[in-house]
């Protein structure tokens, strides 16, 4: 992954994005924003407890690195909700530029091909995955943790581009964020919580590898591995750079953001 820095932010970028040059993309850290302890700093949910003022103000910072003020252009939330429910944003109306929370649209996945639409997902430890379609020039963005894994979120968006945007998989390109890695997916009742087709990702003991498991589920929907780049980033590992509820139980949500230009 790269490493960028605009406006005191700092922000990774996977590779194999950076070089289409009409998408904008970043997956931040936990750096660069206002909000206090043990929500420092650059925390972007409402859900978590910090300040609406705080969060809005680190939203505001966040869309800065990709609106051009001299453009239309807005930040597209979710209301995440751990399902496995994929939502098509297709009119500039719904965009959230007021920021209120329960105007947000429910789900975990979100796909557009409007230009200038910034579609941002809330992490710390599940894995932000973003995806680009640069035949059909569409983007989206998922939510993924072990439970998106578990009803396949993953594969349901990639089935959702190919149905309504008529994408070929073998276009698109991934990203799999930094999340909970394998050194630290413990799952201790995993016997209760994981199906019987995941099982095989157990790596030792109780751990699970979820990297893998996304990989797989994008490649059993026609996405070339070539195409697909994980970040290797264990966000329990890296309570330095990332929020981990796993490492830090309270604790804010980082972002990932993808959109396209015209």
């Amino acid at each position: 992954m790269l490493i960028r820095k605009k406006d005191g932010l700092f922000y990774f970028q996977f590779h194999n994005l950076s070089q289409f040059p009409k998408v904008r993309h970043g997956i931040f850290t936990r750096h660069g924003g206002c909000s206090p302890k043990p929500f420092q700093s650059l925390n972007s949910s409402f859900s978590v407890g910090d300040d609406p003022v705080n969060v809005k103000r680190n939203r505001r910072s966040i869309a800065d690195c990709f609106i051009n003020k001299a453009h239309e252009g807005s930040m597209v939330y979710l209301k995440q909700i751990h399902s496995d429910q994929v939502r098509i944003f297709k009119h500039r109306s719904e965009s959230n530029l007021s920021e209120r929370p329960e105007i947000t649209m429910k789900g975990d996945a979100v796909i557009t091909e409007l230009p200038h639409r910034y579609l941002l997902i809330q992490v710390a430890d599940c894995q932000a995955v973003l995806f680009y379609d640069p035949v059909r020039h569409v983007v989206a963005n998922v939510h993924s943790g072990w439970r998106g894994s578990v009803k396949n979120i993953i594969g349901k968006t990639v089935s959702f581009m190919k149905q309504h945007f008529m994408s070929n998989p073998k276009d698109i390109v991934a990203g799999i964020g930094p999340s909970l890695g394998p050194c630290c997916a413990e799952f201790v009742n995993y016997r209760s919580e994981i199906p019987e087709n995941l099982l095989k990702y157990r790596t030792r003991s109780n751990y699970f590898d979820f990297w893998t498991v996304s990989r797989d589920q994008m490649k059993s929907e026609g996405i070339p591995g070539k195409n697909i780049e994980t970040g290797n980033l264990c966000t329990r590992c890296r309570t330095d750079l990332f929020f981990s509820f796993r490492g830090e139980q309270s604790t804010g949500r980082f972002s990932g953001v993808i959109g396209i230009l015209p």
